[in-house]
């Protein structure tokens, strides 16, 4: 993996006559990673950037999040763009809306597993538990580091039999455990489907993919993107599916500040 500046020129280059659908995480990229969902800020900078490119006839911008899309649209604030929420199971936009359709069972289930764990990890300080309607997360980043492999302990065997039962679907992120309905759909399938929209429309032009992310289940977008766009990681360079990194949501800022001038009409 390459740091992205070492390799400037070259990528540069592969932006000339594109059209650039840009697909960006908020959580550890846009934004540095908060103690709380709640705690994390976008700056006005930051939103002023997005907000330049947005408005550019030659770009388009996407937030994928594993948040609510009530809170990531409240969050970021802007028009005319594209959000996913819980990870691609909500996409609202323009001439887009989209939330699944899930059965009443998985609901029961959910909420049975949401009552299961507040009451087993009642007893952990640091523990945040998030009904996210379709999804519900496990949040342990204020937790004491010695009780982690126990409370990892307690949430995999409170899923298990619904897990085997394909009830559930559980997937790992940054300090956080999370748990989703039985469907084939994650972050890689919704961008590749934003994307396939967008290269119906856009015809002749070429759209070039960007995607920015930090986190585990950025990977499945990283993947299903390889040999398709550009493919950026950020944080410290690991085994991934990304192309290049870049080290922190300071230098995404500056990232997002060269693409501004590139797209500014």
């Amino acid at each position: 993996m390459d740091y992205l500046y070492n390799r400037w020129v070259s990528i540069k280059e592969r932006f000339k006559n594109k059209f650039l659908f840009i697909f960006i995480d908020f959580d550890g990229t846009l934004v540095s990673i908060a103690e709380t969902p709640a705690k994390a800020r976008l700056s006005r900078k930051v939103k002023n950037l997005l907000r330049e490119i947005a408005g550019s006839p030659s770009a388009k911008l996407a937030f994928i999040s594993g948040r609510i899309i009530d809170d990531i649209k409240n969050k970021i604030g802007l028009k005319n763009v594209i959000y996913s929420g819980n990870h691609g199971l909500e996409i609202e936009g323009p001439k887009i809306k989209f939330k699944p359709v899930v059965s009443p069972d998985f609901r029961k289930v959910l909420e049975k597993l949401r009552d299961d764990l507040i009451d087993k990890t009642s007893s952990f300080k640091g523990i945040l538990i998030e009904d996210k309607g379709f999804s519900l997360s496990l949040h342990y980043r204020l937790a004491d580091k010695e009780k982690i492999p126990q409370i990892k302990t307690i949430f995999h065997e409170a899923v298990i039999i619904p897990r085997v039962r394909n009830k559930i679907r559980v997937k790992t992120g940054k300090m956080v455990l999370e748990i989703r309905p039985p469907v084939e759909w994650d972050k890689g399938k919704v961008v590749l489907w934003l994307l396939a929209r967008q290269v119906f429309v856009s015809k002749n032009l070429p759209v070039l993919p960007i995607y920015i992310g930090d986190d585990l289940t950025d990977e499945d977008a990283f993947k299903a993107l390889k040999n398709k766009g550009l493919t950026i990681l950020v944080g410290e360079p690991k085994d991934s599916h990304a192309q290049y990194y870049l080290k922190n949501p300071n230098e995404v800022k500056g990232f997002l500040k060269r693409l501004s001038l590139i797209v500014s009409p």
